[in-house]
């Protein structure tokens, strides 16, 4: 029935890593069908890559949302990924800017986003007789704003990397020991992240953040916000990477190239990178 495939070191994996991993095939095993949501993450490669080891090709399928929230470089990503799991593919198409209440950008906007594509991922499991949509949420995930996880407890969907107690670092180990290419990927927030609460979030802003970041990737930072206030533009990149950015003619680069964009004034996030600093404001 499944594809169980070995481990780099199953030897060097902790006995509690280990038994979350037995538990979370378990969970796998016992729902025996499911959709996955899959965003091509640390966390949702590792869930499908398990689901599909745990039930097979047949009882398994990934969905995937098209959206203007979703860089066109993550989507590469997810399909080249696809095919080296194996696993079958479905990709919606998804506009959260048609959700009522959402483009005004209130604290609570990731609970709209979620519930409106969990629905339709439980359209599609009922389609196909499908009990059980999965997400990849970990018990990281309790600790920062997360109103999206208010719509996956009103709507049962499943979270099996937070059932079996894994933290994002027990995923990352996990993912590494599976041989996943994701194991230390950045983490990735969609770009409606990039907006402060309250300020309308906009096709036009979603571009220019999009072409922004995807200039600064291109660059070779290793981890790249672009919070977008309208005409101005704060840089977030790694603290060890910010001499890089001020040396030579590259900060010089990067201004030209982010007015062109559309930005009038570009600055540098001083602390640096962190996940969800737009929800400093709400603590």
């Amino acid at each position: 029935m499944g594809h169980e495939t070995g481990t780099r070191d199953e030897s060097a994996m902790s006995s509690e890593l280990a038994a979350k991993t037995k538990t979370l095939k378990e969970i796998f095993q016992s729902m025996e069908k499911v959709v996955v949501a899959f965003s091509g993450g640390v966390d949702s490669t590792l869930l499908l890559k398990v689901a599909y080891d745990s039930l097979g090709d047949d009882n398994v399928i990934a969905v995937t949302a098209l959206s203007p929230l979703y860089p066109e470089r993550e989507l590469v990503g997810v399909k080249k990924l696809v095919r080296t799991l194996g696993a079958r593919h479905r990709l919606i198409q998804s506009n959260e800017l048609e959700i009522p209440g959402f483009s005004k950008n209130p604290p609570n906007r990731c609970y709209y986003c979620k519930k409106k594509l969990f629905g339709e991922l439980l359209d599609l499991a009922k389609e196909e007789s499908i009990p059980f949509v999965v997400e990849g949420s970990t018990l990281d995930d309790d600790k920062d704003h997360r109103p999206g996880r208010m719509a996956v407890h009103e709507l049962g969907i499943r979270s099996p990397l937070r059932e079996a107690g894994f933290t994002k670092a027990e995923v990352r180990e996990l993912s590494n020991s599976l041989g996943l290419p994701t194991w230390d990927k950045p983490s990735f927030a969609c770009l409606a992240s990039r907006f402060p609460y309250g300020k309308e979030i906009t096709d036009e802003g979603l571009k220019m953040v999009d072409a922004a970041e995807d200039y600064l990737f291109g660059l070779g930072f290793k981890q790249v916000r672009v919070r977008h206030y309208g005409d101005l533009a704060r840089i977030e990149i790694l603290q060890e990477e910010m001499g890089r950015l001020m040396n030579g003619s590259l900060r010089e680069d990067v201004v030209n190239r982010l007015k062109r964009i559309g930005y009038h004034y570009v600055t540098l996030d001083l602390q640096g990178f962190r996940s969800g600093s737009m929800n400093e404001v709400l603590e």
